[in-house]
């Protein structure tokens, strides 16, 4: 399956990994980018050194292109960061919460890409016109970091503005083929895919994650500032409930996120033998497909699965 962003990447399917943090490692990463799809890291979670380790753990696994999602809204090391991924060989840089000019200059100078996520059209917008070279349009269906604008509206609007400059890529809610067809649909040129992913042997994970979206329905997440003090959607809980019902006792980004970890109830990062994780009060991000989560799928069947399944969709609709 060919789209303008298979090209741009130099992939075989339009389906790319989201830069989870806490979860985007290198078993996952390599595992997606082997199936022909585009595995990104998720780094927010990681110290620099770590980041590097895994960059090059994943590139023993895979020789194909790969990504690294970092977020500028932690300013104190993102220039090193960059400088050490276009060191490492990463072909795309993912920002979360815009990207600082400098930082794209320095990017296209080593011929690594920058992708954008966009909330908004007028995000999208400032984006392209600030250099970026691909943006992912994300409703607020995603789990994670999330605006209020749904996918559906979102993503041909976004389309319709800078689509003719830049690849799109659609996210927020999408767990299977049928979602890839759709934002095809749309005008968008693939996919970035979360919550499903998460759901699979390669995933890091701290532990109860995994149980915890088999569990839960497509209504049991909820958009909260409890955990990083910046609106995230994730499995509700405890916390979360708590916070809806106290909100004075937040405060904000970064502070927030500091206030999760040494509360005990923000383990990102960690792994299934990490000690001390409550699973009614920790921080699992997740969109609203995790209801059509059954089962864990090993990541490049994930890949293989969800490609086959927009081919079929697409051509099911060819002949009606």
């Amino acid at each position: 399956m060919k789209t303008r962003l298979t090209d741009v990447l130099g992939i075989e399917h339009p389906v790319m990994l989201a830069g989870m943090g806490g979860v985007s490692y290198a078993p996952l990463v390599a595992a997606v980018s082997e199936a022909g799809g585009f595995g990104c890291f998720g780094a927010s979670t990681m110290g620099s050194d770590e980041m590097v380790e895994q960059i090059r753990a994943a590139k023993a696994l895979t020789r194909k292109p790969l990504g690294v999602d970092l977020l500028t809204a932690m300013p104190d090391r993102l220039m090193a960061d960059v400088e050490a991924l276009i060191r490492e060989g990463a072909s795309v840089f993912a920002a979360g919460l815009g990207v600082p000019r400098d930082v794209i200059t320095l990017c296209h100078e080593h011929n690594v890409l920058v992708l954008s996520m966009c909330g908004k059209v007028r995000h999208a917008v400032a984006a392209v016109e600030a250099g970026c070279d691909i943006v992912v349009a994300q409703g607020t269906e995603a789990g994670g970091h999330t605006g209020q604008v749904a996918t559906f509206p979102l993503v041909p609007q976004v389309v319709d503005a800078v689509g003719d400059r830049v690849p799109v890529v659609a996210a927020g809610g999408i767990f299977d083929g049928r979602g890839l067809a759709a934002a095809l649909a749309l005008g968008a040129d693939g996919v970035w895919v979360g919550t499903r992913f998460i759901a699979t042997p390669e995933a890091r994970s701290a532990p109860g994650y995994k149980d915890a979206l088999l569990r839960t329905g497509e209504d049991g997440t909820t958009i909260s500032r409890a955990f990083t003090g910046k609106t995230l959607r994730a499995v509700a809980n405890d916390t979360t409930r708590h916070f809806d019902e106290h909100p004075e006792e937040l405060v904000k980004f970064p502070e927030m996120l500091m206030k999760s970890m040494n509360g005990g109830w923000m383990h990102l990062g960690a792994d299934e033998n990490t000690e001390g994780v409550d699973p009614d009060r920790e921080c699992y991000p997740a969109g609203q497909g995790v209801g059509a989560i059954h089962d864990l799928v090993p990541a490049g069947d994930l890949v293989r699965s969800i490609v086959a399944e927009a081919e079929r969709a697409i051509s099911a609709l060819m002949t009606k």
